[in-house]
């Protein structure tokens, strides 16, 4: 397989968007080494793309690399684009021509060399408004200290640790005032001055707590400002990924934190992404700053029909049962099941004896009616008792054959 090209499925692109294309031609080398390569690339932007060529170890990943700075240099030049928004809308390896040479072998036989050729295409587009927002919305978002915001990072948390562990110390040693030469050492904040001055002058009025009972606290406050430090991280509508690899319920949109991108159920690389956190929907996802691949556009809104529908079925059923409620069931189902009994019947009570006067009886599943004395009569379950044969019949039941058979002898 080429990989897909600008004619076929969802890289099928409108007329007036402008793409600007590079190829290299008779390259050392087998087009399916080199479309392994092109797989990891396709449907990125040329920044996160050339990335991902520098850090591959495969060979082909150097001359795919060159083409795509050549296709990002013919967009700049010659289409004026920017290069920042640009992305790799296809990229493919064309088989070229083979060439054959022989290694002699013992007893005068030879083995045939293949030395494979290929042609590289690279083919780049601009991205749409939308995926523009998402990603200047992400690099905005970025820190210098990574995706973390600040104030999260393991080192920032043991600052804090150390500098609790400080004031206890200052306290058990009878310091109700905190030096200001002891605040500058720790590169404490105004607001945590204001809260050590707090802290011992509540100690005043209070029993010093020990040393256990402080390193007690410093570990709990430490734990719960990690877990509202957890629950700040991630956004509305999403859950951080189990520990045990599951999907949680409810939760089934993947969100790789690395990438920024999210991935649908039957998409193309749900399966391989190991995700940071689940989404409930795609528009929370998007909210978010990640962004939907390029080949799971279609997928995407599949998905988004089917919760849309699932969502309409929701509020019909919501309204049936509403209506339901509203009306006296139990009432109607007992009028119309009295309406359905035919004439000289009636319906088998619940304990199972057979009705005064009425001792025939009637089987609604087989249609047949069965007397007193017959051959099935003892093992008969009635849904109906009748009173005379005649109304059986007149109801559409028969007698078994066994029974005319007995009556005739």
């Amino acid at each position: 397989m080429t990989g897909p090209k600008l004619n076929e499925g969802v890289l099928l692109v409108a007329p007036d968007q402008p793409t600007t294309k590079a190829t290299a031609r008779y390259l050392r080398g087998s087009a399916t080494k080199a479309r392994v390569v092109l797989d990891l690339i396709r449907g990125l932007d040329v920044r996160r793309a050339d990335e991902v060529l520098q850090f591959t170890t495969r060979d082909a990943a150097k001359d795919v690399r060159k083409v795509l700075a050549s296709a990002v240099a013919n967009a700049v030049h010659n289409d004026e684009q920017d290069a920042d928004e640009l992305f790799v809308l296809a990229a493919f390896a064309d088989e070229g021509p083979t060439l054959r040479r022989f290694r002699p072998r013992a007893r005068g036989r030879a083995t045939r060399i293949r030395k494979r050729t290929c042609h590289i295409t690279v083919i780049v587009a601009r991205l749409s408004e939308r995926r523009l927002e998402v990603l200047q919305n992400r690099q905005q978002g970025a820190t210098p200290a990574g995706r973390r915001r600040a104030g999260t990072t393991a080192q920032s948390r043991r600052d804090r640790v150390e500098r609790s562990r400080t004031r206890a110390q200052g306290l058990r040693a009878g310091a109700t005032d905190t030096p200001a030469a002891d605040v500058d050492a720790v590169d404490v904040t105004e607001e945590t001055a204001a809260d050590e001055q707090g802290f011992a002058e509540f100690a005043n009025e209070t029993e010093v707590p020990t040393a256990s009972d402080t390193d007690a606290g410093i570990a709990e406050g430490s734990a719960s400002g990690e877990a509202e430090s957890s629950e700040r991280d991630h956004p509305t509508g999403s859950v951080l990924a189990p520990e045990d690899g599951s999907v949680p319920v409810g939760f089934e949109i993947k969100g790789n934190a690395d990438s920024m991108k999210y991935h649908v159920p039957d998409g193309r690389y749900y399966d391989a992404t190991i995700a940071e956190v689940f989404f409930d929907t795609v528009e929370h996802a998007e909210a978010a700053g990640y962004e939907a691949p390029a080949a799971d556009e279609a997928a995407v809104e599949e998905l988004q029909e089917e919760q849309a529908a699932a969502e309409e079925a929701a509020v019909a059923d919501m309204a049936d049962v509403q209506a339901f409620a509203d009306t006296d069931a139990p009432e109607a189902e007992s009028e119309t099941a009295e309406a359905e009994l035919p004439e000289g019947a009636v319906a088998a009570p619940e304990d199972g004896s057979t009705p005064a006067g009425y001792e025939i009886k009637g089987n609604a599943s087989s249609k047949k009616y069965h007397v007193p004395g017959g051959r099935y009569y003892d093992v008969t379950i009635a849904e109906v008792f009748f009173d005379t044969a005649e109304h059986a019949e007149a109801a559409g039941y028969e007698a078994p054959a066994a029974d005319v058979t007995d009556g005739d002898m």
